[in-house]
């Protein structure tokens, strides 16, 4: 039996439409769509007066601690359409010995690596598979550096629903094993992933799949803005000073900014807002240099290259709501070197005991160089994402104490390091 009332429960749902985020035209809602007229991510938007009068921190504190406790800032409106794997809150986790020697006020880390298939695309793709159970949509379709490939697969799964899946050729093994054993058709192709996207695009008149790939559906952002909300009720309805994500098709930057928004409409949090940094990779930096020039648009980023796999997207469909979300809080995008990334992932994982994704380790090293430049103060209140766990990467090799060949020397081990 559930006993998850998240779950079993119908609750008052309140989206009215979907809006295109560039034109403002508007969308019917409980239908299927993929990018606005003008080519551009459509958002779903919701009766917040409605959400107001009806939810409450005190209904919201007795509810089951997941994804879905947050129904009514959801677009999923019948329990019968929730697919789920078990969404779980994901913890903050206080780095201590990590930053000793910076002297920040207080470094926290969302782990998000502790949701189903072990990375942040769950939250955006257990929406966009539960709305399209829904729709009775029965193929689904979408580029994918790995983890989100692994999140589709592992729901359209759960949900009775064919999966097929482009990734590009230096895809690690353990991705495309995971997508492969939970059921999708992959495939490695010859390109990034925005070459692989042509070929959802491509194949979606002959085969019929809908496209779900970052941006080109309304509803990941849905999921993945939950956790801008989870975030706030864990801070006490205080958001931190500055948050650091690492950016590539930035769904869960623009989704934070989106859920910050509708949290002050019905009446949880002040207008106080975090600064948003986007976090990339020198290798892969589009959203830095349209950020530091000025631009309002991303232009492609050629010979994208990067070992956070998961930032490395060299055009973005939602570069303006990235840049947008940057701007209006105040703050900035920085890009950080593949050295900078391991040596953080190394750093922390020795300090702290946590094991952050490259991705993860993407924001240590770019909150390590912005305190050392002045973009942040030692008194700022730090948010950084680590948006999968480390174990689904290759990690570097271990050699001198798994020598067999040695004997043992006790005395050495007896030393303090």
């Amino acid at each position: 039996m559930n006993i998850n009332a998240n779950l079993t429960t119908e609750r008052p749902t309140f989206v009215t439409h979907l809006e295109c985020s560039w034109t403002g035209e508007i969308y019917e809602a409980d239908r299927p769509h993929n990018l606005s007229r003008a080519g551009k991510p459509l958002l779903v938007r919701y009766n917040l007066d409605g959400v107001r009068a009806s939810f409450s921190k005190e209904a919201l504190a007795a509810r089951p601690n997941d994804l879905w406790r947050w129904r009514e800032l959801l677009p999923v409106r019948r329990v019968a359409d929730i697919v789920s794997l078990g969404e779980v809150a994901t913890p903050l986790i206080p780095l201590m010995r990590s930053v000793q020697d910076l002297g920040g006020r207080e470094v926290l880390v969302k782990d998000e690596g502790r949701l189903p298939t072990g990375s942040f695309k769950a939250r955006g793709l257990v929406m966009a598979v539960s709305m399209a159970k829904a729709f009775g949509l029965e193929h689904l379709a979408m580029p994918s550096n790995g983890n989100a490939g692994a999140a589709l697969t592992a729901y359209a799964s759960r949900a009775g629903i064919r999966a097929t899946v482009f990734c590009p050729e230096d895809t690690p093994e353990i991705n495309l094993s995971e997508i492969a054993l939970q059921g999708a058709a992959v495939y490695r192709v010859n390109g990034l992933i925005d070459d692989c996207g042509k070929l959802v695009g491509q194949g979606r008149e002959i085969t019929g799949w809908f496209d779900v790939s970052t941006l080109k559906e309304p509803y990941r952002i849905e999921g993945k803005k939950t956790i801008g909300l989870e975030l706030a009720e864990q801070l006490g309805w205080e958001l931190p000073d500055v948050i650091f994500y690492p950016t590539g098709g930035g769904t869960g930057l623009i989704g934070m900014w989106k859920a910050f928004a509708e949290l002050e409409a019905i009446g949880f949090i002040g207008s106080k807002r975090p600064r948003m940094v986007a976090v990339q990779a020198t290798g892969c930096a589009p959203m830095v240099r349209a950020f530091e020039a000025g631009d309002e648009t991303a232009p492609r980023w050629e010979d994208a290259h990067t070992v956070a796999s998961g930032i490395r997207v060299p055009q973005a469909v939602g570069d303006f709501l990235i840049l947008r979300a940057v701007r209006e809080s105040g703050g900035f995008a920085i890009a950080v070197s593949d050295e900078a990334i391991m040596a953080a992932v190394e750093s922390v994982a020795r300090a702290d005991g946590l094991l952050l994704s490259p991705e993860g380790g993407a924001t240590m090293a770019a909150y390590r160089q912005a305190l050392a430049d002045g973009r942040v103060g030692k008194d700022d209140r730090v948010v950084l994402f680590n948006c999968a766990t480390g174990l689904k990467y290759p990690l570097p090799p271990v050699h001198a104490s798994l020598d067999r060949t040695k004997p043992i020397n006790f005395a050495d081990l007896s030393e303090a390091d």
